[in-house]
């Protein structure tokens, strides 16, 4: 199966290394780094969300104006709107991306900041809600005749949306989590399954969760998987990892200067992702061919943090190992969004492509049962 490439809509130049330089939503850059991505091989780019961050479906909706291949991957949270209402919203910018839009559904990790926006669920409460939720806007996407809706967190009556997606049967619906109740919701539910860059042996376990919870919920299909990275890229190991210390040293003292974030829990972090991240941190630095783990432990786990470092082709070779367990997906952000975006295009996504079409016409086998024939070769 051909592989996708997945980076960041960012809104301003910000990172964990850099402050940003000028407005929240500085459309310049916006389109500047879609543009990159779009010139140099990717296939989508995220726009991410958060409680304090510029919305992102406008901003999506405006950017899919301007570019013309880049898909659109749109991260939303329940709590923020009703389901019949996002449906569509989704839909229209399903027509304004011309049918390049992919809707990433995020349950939320973390009280403080799902109470920022009034949502007072508990962790499984919310995952519940975020089925439902799924459920309900592929029904209104895909039903011609009104409909009721009577269930644990929604009720409506006689709802029929006059606006449908471009896609058939309707845009991709990706999901992540680490916990049993993710791998539920998002086995039943999801296209793209969601996962955190963690060492190849993690990594198939997860795997073979997704796919087993999809078995259980009756699919005869299985979600594409998708695992994300911060690759530290340069001409040689030597500068790599050089370059890979001074990333740490940045995030150190970034994140000094603004402590304690908000949100932040001195006892750790409360989702099951960022725990995993931190606990295969606490084990060792560096994992498989290229995996290291400091990045993360930097930023307590937050997030998409685990690095893979080296050269472009020692960083190629170790996705490649991802590709073999199942990941369709890659997910890559540098610390330089713009800088990055443009070196990993042009120097390890070509290196992929052309490897994985190479074993698309061998018909090589994939999957989390390869493990142990890929660690072998490393």
């Amino acid at each position: 199966m051909p592989v996708e490439f997945l980076g960041i809509a960012y809104t301003n130049n910000a990172s964990e290394t850099t402050a940003r330089s000028g407005l929240s939503f500085d459309k310049d850059y916006t389109l500047k780094l879609a543009r990159a991505h779009e010139d140099h091989g990717w296939d989508r780019v995220l726009f991410a969300y958060g409680s304090d961050t510029p919305i992102p479906t406008p901003a999506a909706g405006w950017l899919a104006a301007k570019v013309e291949r880049l898909q659109i991957l749109l991260a939303h949270r329940p709590n923020v709107s009703y389901p019949t209402y996002a449906a569509r919203s989704f839909a229209t910018l399903d027509h304004i991306s011309e049918g390049r839009l992919t809707i990433h559904f995020i349950t939320g990790g973390n009280d403080h900041e799902q109470r920022r926006e009034g949502d007072t669920l508990t962790k499984d409460q919310r995952y519940s809600r975020t089925r439902e939720y799924i459920q309900i806007v592929k029904k209104v996407w895909s039903s011609r005749e009104p409909f009721d809706h009577e269930g644990e967190h929604y009720r409506f009556h006689d709802y029929v949306s006059d606006v449908f997606p471009i896609q058939e049967p309707h845009p991709g619906i990706s999901f992540g989590g680490s916990s049993p109740a993710a791998y539920a919701a998002g086995g039943a539910e999801a296209d793209i399954y969601c996962l955190w860059g963690e060492p190849l042996a993690d990594t198939a376990q997860q795997i073979e969760a997704v796919w087993a919870a999809a078995r259980a919920a009756g699919r005869t299909d299985r979600p594409r998987i998708q695992a994300a990275f911060r690759p530290i890229i340069a001409t040689t190991e030597e500068l790599a990892w050089e370059k890979a210390h001074h990333t740490v040293e940045a995030i150190r003292v970034r994140r000094a200067a603004r402590q304690p974030p908000r949100g932040h829990k001195p006892d750790g972090p409360e989702n099951t992702g960022a725990q995993r991240l931190i606990a295969i941190a606490a084990k060792g630095e560096r994992f498989d061919r290229a995996l290291w783990t400091p990045t993360s432990a930097a930023t307590g786990g937050e997030g998409n943090s685990n690095a893979l470092v080296g050269t472009p082709e020692t960083v190629a070779k170790a996705l490649l190992d991802y590709y073999d367990l199942g990941v369709d997906i890659i997910s890559a952000r540098g610390y330089d969004l713009l800088g990055d975006a443009v070196d990993f295009g042009r120097h390890v996504i070509p290196v992929i492509r052309e490897e994985v079409a190479r074993r698309d016409r061998e018909g090589a086998d994939r999957g989390p049962h390869l493990l142990e024939k890929i660690t072998a070769g490393i």
